[in-house]
């Protein structure tokens, strides 16, 4: 699949997801490519039909863009719910069990996640997989002892890299912590695993989102289609 059929099917699956947000309603905006046409469709709506909600969102840039539209942005501690968080993720398996934090935001997703009634989603079919691990893992650890966090990992045969900006510098997540990304290849037990890095000294948060997913919304050649948790 070349960008542009990619793209158009991230657009496709935006497009539909922006069909869930009603009015009066607090949403969590994601972060990522795919989430960029869910909010220009949101913005359009917001502009053109008069759609007013109040969202939530899960990284300083996705806020940016939102804001531009003139969408009605708020800090999460100034909510006492969200109805739903509309979110991308780099991998997706049959078990609704997923990969996120390739653009270095899983920190934020997760917290603006774990705090919504519903969670949605959008993802081109590229990201549907049988199982997770291809993508690799991000984790999340702050610049403090990073090395030594590293040569764990590499002990226990995860294959860790710091992840580095165009010009060789640590990137930062809005957190300014640091992501490492372990290489695995495939994750068959991965509640062992979140648990493993999750209770490594210097890890902030892994990019493991378990049993969490409602509905995925899934940007088909023959149109967006839906895949619904029956376990949620």
């Amino acid at each position: 699949m070349d960008q542009t059929q990619q793209n158009a099917l991230k657009k496709a699956a935006g497009i539909e997801a922006a069909k869930i947000v009603e009015n009066g309603m607090t949403v969590g905006l994601g972060t990522g490519s795919t989430v960029r046409y869910l909010v220009d469709e949101l913005g359009r709506r917001t502009q053109e039909e008069g759609l007013k909600f109040t969202g939530v969102t899960t990284s300083r840039r996705t806020a940016e863009q939102a804001k531009g539209y003139g969408i009605t942005i708020v800090d999460i501690d100034d909510v006492d719910r969200i109805d739903v968080t509309i979110d991308g993720a780099d991998e997706v398996d049959s078990n609704f069990n997923g990969i996120k934090g390739g653009g270095a935001a899983l920190l934020w997703e997760k917290i603006v996640a774990t705090n919504s009634d519903k969670i949605v989603w959008i993802v081109d079919e590229s990201k549907v997989v049988d199982t997770i691990g291809a993508f690799p893992l991000p984790v999340e650890v702050i610049p403090f002892g990073v090395g030594h966090v590293i040569k764990k990992f590499e002990t226990r045969g995860y294959k860790p890299t710091l992840r580095l900006d165009a010009d060789g510098k640590p990137v930062l997540t809005d957190e300014n912590d640091y992501v490492v990304d372990l290489h695995l290849g495939r994750i068959d037990h991965p509640e062992d695993l979140g648990t493993d890095l999750i209770n490594t000294v210097g890890v902030v948060e892994h990019g493991l989102f378990l049993h969490m997913v409602d509905t995925v919304i899934v940007g088909d050649p023959n149109g967006p289609r839906v895949m619904t948790n029956s376990n949620k």
